[in-house]
């Protein structure tokens, strides 16, 4: 079994438990089920609008600007002759989660580091099947 471990923080991010997709050589897209663990623990479609409103798209901006600089000095230290398509790759990429991101909902690794990944979590075109968008180069492969 592969786990997908967050470069940055350590936290695991995804196993290849359930179907992954590589996307743009940038991104994995990873098959998901949804989980309710307590009623009323999910945020109202009111209070998502309302967190939209408030700049977070922008917040994430300024997020992920930090984080690409962390993975980006993560890679010239592991794989240098990833950076130039990781940089160009990453910039197209965000453009796209922008240009959507309405669409997404936001999680953290279960170490709740802000300077970790975010992965994202979208519907497939069905409306059902949830799956996590996660940056390739922000997760490393551990066999165990």
């Amino acid at each position: 079994m592969l786990i997908y471990q967050d470069v940055i923080t350590g936290d695991e991010m995804a196993s290849d438990a359930f179907p992954i997709k590589e996307v743009d050589d940038i991104a994995y897209e990873v098959d998901c089920a949804m989980i309710v663990v307590k009623e009323g623990a999910n945020p109202s479609a009111e209070e998502e609008a309302e967190a939209l409103e408030a700049g977070a798209t922008q917040a994430y901006l300024t997020y992920l600007k930090g984080y690409m600089k962390a993975v980006k000095a993560h890679l010239e230290k592991t794989n240098p002759d990833r950076v130039a398509a990781f940089e160009k790759g990453a910039q197209a990429f965000a453009k796209k989660i922008v240009g959507n991101f309405k669409d997404y909902e936001f999680y953290i690794g279960e170490g709740m580091d802000p300077e970790g990944m975010v992965a994202l979590l979208n519907y497939r075109e069905d409306g059902v099947t949830p799956y996590f968008t996660l940056w390739k180069d922000g997760v490393k492969e551990v066999k165990i």
